[in-house]
C-alpha cells in the first residue's frame, strides 16, 4: 500500500482545459533518436506511460526547417509527412492514461542549419551558439519574419493536434529556445517593439500564445519552458528578471515549465549538483501566478518530492534523468515499493547519447532505449530456458546486473566474489570526491539479489579454472572487471614509454588501495573522462601539490559529453592544480617528467615526486583464457556455456557494464541468430524519383 505521505503526489491536477491524472510530470528530454529512430523513443516513452508518469513530454521538435541543430538528432515536425511516427509517439504515451506532450522549438541563434543550408534566422544578428561553435552567423528577424515565425508555430501546433498530442510545450530555456533569445538582452539587441524593455521582450511570446491558443487551445494545453537564471552576467535574464516576467504575464501559458538557464547548470551531474538543486531559485515564483508550476532538479527521493508539493514550491514534480533510471519510479512510490526504485545516479551518461548523435544509454537501466530494439522490457525479464543455473564470478556493476537479471529470469545463481564487498569498481569508486551517489549501481543490486531465494552469494572466493570445472554449473559467466596500467599505454602510446625505476609511479587503483602519494605529483591522463579530474581533487586533499598533463584540448575532454568538463576545470584551477594541456608524456626520469606539445613536439621537464598514470586498463581475464584453453573438458564438468562480459571482456564505462551483464542474461539459452542483426532498426523509405 502507498505511504500516505506520498498521497499529494497522486492528487489529480488541471493543466488548462486537461487533467493531469497525478503531480509526475517527465520534462522533455533528449535520448539520442530524434527522427532516425522514432519507433525506439515511443516505446521508450511508452514505458513511461506504463510506469505512471501523469505528463510525458518529447525531446525537443524542431518545428521548421529554417531553424535545426544539425548534427545533433532531435525530433522534427517540419511538413505534415511528420506526423505519423509522432502520432506513433503520443498513442504510446495515452495508452496508460498519461497526457501526451510535445515541446516545439525554434532555435535561432543556436541553429546552424548544417543540413537545410538555410540561413539562420535570431532575434539579434550574432555567430551562431553551438557546442562545435560553427563558424556561422544568423540575420536578425525583421517583421515579415516575425509574422512568418508566429505563422510556422501555429502550423506545428495544428500539425500536433493531428498528432494526437494534449500539450504544447514552447522551448524558452538552456539558451536553445527562441523565446529565452527575445527574452534575453543577451541575445536581444533590439530598438524596435520586440526589444529594450521587459514588456517589449515579451510581446513575442504573448503574441505566439495567443495564436496557438485561438488555433487549438480548446482542446490542448500550452505550457512554457522559461530559464531560471541565465547565470551570464548583467546582460543575462536573471532570476529577478524571470519573476517579474512570470508576475506580468501570470497567466499567459496553462503552466509555467521552470529550468535553469543554460543546460549544463540545469542537469548537472550529481558530482557538482545535489537533488533538488534548483529549489531556491524557484522558491516563490508559485506565488507569482495563478497557473500551476513545474521544476526539476533530479529528484530521485519521494519525501523531497512531497515536501516540494507541501510547501507550495511546485505543483507538479518534473524529471528526466531520474524517469529514464526508472520510468516506473510514480507506480512503485503507489505501490509502496520505494526499496525498489533504480535511483539516477545523476552520472549524464544518458545526456551523452544527444551529445554523440547516438542511441543513449543509462547506467542505472540498461533497458532504456531498447524497448523496442531488443524488446527489453523495463521491469520484466524473458522467460527462463532449458537451463538451471549459472556461475557468476565477480559481483562488480556487469556480475550484479547479471545475477540480478538471471534471477528475475528463474535461474539459480551463484555469485562468487573474491573480495568481501558487493559492487567491484563501484564499491571502490564511490567513496571518490563527488561519486558518492554512483554507490546506488550497487545498492540497488545488491538489494534485489538480497531478496532472491534463487541466489547465493560466496565472497574470498577467488576462483580458478580447476574450481570451475569441479563445480559443475552448466553456465559460466565471467565479470572479473579490469585494473588500470602502469606503463603509459593509451592513445598517445601504443606501447609502454621510457620509465626510470626510481621514480615513484601510481595509478588509480593504488589510491583506491589506500596509498598516499607525496610532493608533487604529475597525473597523466590520457583516459579524458572523470578519473583524471577525480584523482587531481583527491591528491589536492591528501596535500599533494599536481600537475595534470593531457595531449587532449580540454581537461577530463569526453565530460563535455556529461555536461561537467567546466565545472571540473573550473574546480581544479579553483584547488591550484596546474593544468597543462595539449602535452604528452613521452618519459618519466628518476625525478621529472618529460613531455611534449601535442602539435610541435617541442620538449619540457616537470621536476616531481611521483606519477599518477591514468591511461587504460587491462582485463582481468585469466581464469576464462585458461577455462577456454580446456574446453575439451567443459562437457565432462557439465558446463554448457563460459562467456566474459563488462570490463574484463572490453573496459568501458559503467553503464556498459550493466548493459553488458542485462544483455548476458537476457540472451543466455536463447536461439542462436548467425549473423542477424541482433536489434531492429527504421530505414529511411526512399523517395519517390
Amino acid at each position: 500500500m502507498r505511504d500516505p505521505r506520498y498521497d499529494i503526489l497522486f492528487e489529480p491536477m488541471d493543466i488548462g482545459p486537461l487533467t493531469a491524472k497525478n503531480r509526475f510530470y517527465q520534462v522533455p528530454h533528449c535520448n539520442g533518436g530524434g527522427y532516425r529512430d522514432p519507433s525506439a523513443a515511443a516505446a521508450m516513452r511508452g514505458s513511461k506511460a506504463e510506469g505512471g508518469w501523469g505528463v510525458i513530454f518529447t525531446e525537443q521538435t524542431e518545428m521548421h526547417h529554417t531553424s535545426e541543430i544539425t548534427p545533433y538528432i532531435e525530433l522534427r515536425l517540419w511538413e505534415d509527412r511528420d506526423i505519423p511516427q509522432l502520432r506513433k509517439m503520443s498513442e504510446r504515451m495515452k495508452e496508460y492514461g498519461a497526457l501526451a506532450g510535445i515541446q516545439l522549438a525554434y532555435s535561432g541563434v543556436n541553429g546552424p542549419n548544417l543540413y537545410t543550408k538555410e540561413v539562420p534566422l535570431a532575434v539579434s544578428a550574432q555567430p551562431i551558439r553551438t557546442f562545435t561553435n560553427d563558424p556561422v552567423q544568423a540575420r536578425a528577424l525583421d517583421k515579415r519574419d516575425i509574422r512568418d515565425l508566429r505563422r510556422w508555430f501555429v502550423n506545428a501546433a495544428k500539425r500536433s493536434k493531428g498528432a494526437g498530442f494534449d500539450l504544447i510545450c514552447l522551448y524558452g530555456a538552456h539558451g536553445f529556445g527562441i523565446f529565452q533569445h527575445f527574452l534575453s538582452r543577451a541575445t536581444n539587441h533590439r530598438t524596435d517593439e520586440y526589444g529594450g524593455s521587459l514588456e517589449n521582450r515579451s510581446r513575442f511570446a504573448n503574441e505566439v500564445i495567443g495564436d496557438i491558443r485561438d488555433a487549438v487551445g480548446d482542446t490542448m494545453a500550452i505550457t512554457m519552458r522559461v530559464s531560471l537564471d541565465e547565470t551570464v552576467g548583467d546582460l543575462g535574464f536573471s532570476n529577478a528578471e524571470v519573476r517579474e516576467f512570470i508576475e506580468m504575464n501570470r497567466n499567459l501559458p496553462d503552466l509555467w515549465d521552470l529550468a535553469q538557464g543554460t543546460w549544463e547548470d540545469c542537469s548537472g551531474p550529481s558530482r557538482f549538483k545535489d537533488e533538488a538543486a534548483q529549489e531556491l531559485l524557484v522558491k516563490g515564483i508559485r506565488d507569482l501566478t495563478d497557473k500551476p508550476v513545474v521544476g526539476v532538479g533530479r529528484f530521485t527521493s519521494p519525501d523531497v518530492m512531497a515536501r516540494m508539493i507541501r510547501s507550495g514550491t511546485l505543483d507538479f514534480i518534473g524529471c528526466a534523468r531520474p524517469s529514464i533510471a526508472d520510468p516506473f519510479l510514480p507506480k512503485k512510490i503507489e505501490e509502496g515499493r520505494t526499496e525498489d526504485i533504480r535511483e539516477c545516479i545523476g552520472c549524464n551518461i544518458c545526456i551523452t547519447g544527444d551529445m554523440t548523435m547516438s542511441i543513449s544509454r543509462c547506467t542505472q537501466n540498461p533497458t532504456f532505449m531498447e524497448e523496442w530494439r531488443k524488446g527489453w522490457h523495463p521491469e520484466r525479464m524473458n522467460v527462463k530456458g532449458d537451463s538451471s543455473n549459472v556461475l557468476v564470478v565477480g559481483a562488480g556493476p556487469a556480475g550484479l546486473e547479471a545475477t540480478r537479471a538471471l534471477a528475475e529470469r528463474g535461474y539459480d545463481v551463484a555469485l562468487a566474489e573474491s573480495g568481501t564487498i558487493l559492487g567491484g569498481r563501484v564499491a571502490r569508486e564511490r567513496v571518490l570526491p563527488g561519486l558518492s551517489a554512483w554507490g546506488r549501481v550497487a545498492d540497488y543490486r545488491a538489494y534485489q539479489i538480497g531478496q532472491k531465494p534463487n541466489v547465493e552469494t560466496y565472497f574470498d572466493s577467488h576462483l580458478s579454472a580447476d574450481e570451475v570445472l569441479d563445480f559443475g554449473f552448466q553456465n559460466v559467466c565471467i565479470a572479473t572487471g579490469a585494473n588500470w596500467r602502469r606503463d603509459g599505454v593509451s592513445r598517445q602510446h601504443v606501447v609502454p614509454f621510457a620509465t626510470d625505476p626510481g621514480m615513484p609511479l601510481f595509478t588509480p587503483d593504488d589510491l583506491m588501495n589506500g596509498t598516499e602519494p607525496s610532493g608533487h605529483v604529475v597525473i597523466y591522463d590520457d583516459d579524458h573522462y572523470y578519473m583524471g579530474g577525480v584523482m587531481a581533487e583527491l591528491l589536492v586533499q591528501k596535500g599533494c601539490t599536481v600537475t595534470l598533463v593531457t595531449p587532449a584540448a580540454y581537461v577530463s575532454e569526453w565530460t563535455v559529453n556529461t555536461l561537467e568538463q567546466h565545472e571540473i576545470h573550473r574546480r581544479l584551477a579553483g584547488m591550484g592544480v596546474r593544468i597543462e594541456l595539449n602535452r604528452g608524456v613521452i618519459g618519466i626520469g628518476r625525478d621529472h617528467v618529460e613531455t611534449n606539445c601535442t602539435f610541435t613536439d617541442q620538449r619540457t621537464q616537470i621536476a616531481c615526486d611521483g606519477v599518477l598514470l591514468v591511461t587504460s586498463k587491462l582485463e582481468n581475464n585469466q581464469v576464462y583464457r585458461d577455462l577456454k584453453a580446456r574446453e575439451a573438458d567443459w562437457a565432462d564438468a557439465g558446463i554448457r556455456s563460459v562467456q566474459l562480459i563488462g570490463d574484463a571482456n572490453a573496459p568501458g564505462p559503467i553503464a556498459w557494464a550493466t548493459y553488458a551483464g542485462h544483455r548476458y542474461a537476457r540472451e543466455l539459452d536463447m536461439p542462436d541468430i548467425g549473423d542477424a542483426l541482433p536489434f531492429r532498426r527504421e530505414i529511411t523509405e526512399l523517395a519517390a524519383d
